[in-house]
């Protein structure tokens, strides 16, 4: 069974929104359904939209985790953005959260680095 997600992000002015996303994600939108939405596509059958919804703007929470933590957050940095906040949890997973220009949270996860790498006995 296939299954298709779209993660949606209420934004309150689409030129500006999509300007951020476009940044943010490093590519143009994979389609724009209407003058008021566009989609990437993250991976098959993975998708994150913005849709014009003023009264809603802000209050999207969403995190992707993704086997490519560092080079992600790295290219995400060289096209100017910065994560609005970094945590490691105890488990040593790592998450990079990016604030929007309406305030949405857009996260990235990735796995715990192994402390040990490299060392030897």
């Amino acid at each position: 069974m296939t299954v298709d997600l779209f993660a949606g992000i209420p934004v309150r002015d689409y030129t500006t929104a999509a300007a951020w996303y476009e940044r943010f994600f490093g590519v143009l939108p994979s389609f724009l359904p209407n003058d008021t939405e566009a989609v990437w596509e993250l991976a098959e059958h993975r998708y994150m939209f913005i849709a014009v919804r003023p009264e809603h703007a802000g209050h999207a929470m969403h995190t992707v985790f993704v086997g490519d933590f560092d080079a992600r957050i790295s290219e995400i940095a060289e096209r100017g953005l910065e994560p609005a906040k970094r945590e490691t949890y105890a488990n040593g997973v790592r998450k990079a959260t990016f604030r929007d220009p309406d305030g949405n949270e857009i996260g990235f996860g990735g796995e715990a680095v192994d402390q040990h790498a490299g060392q030897t006995a």
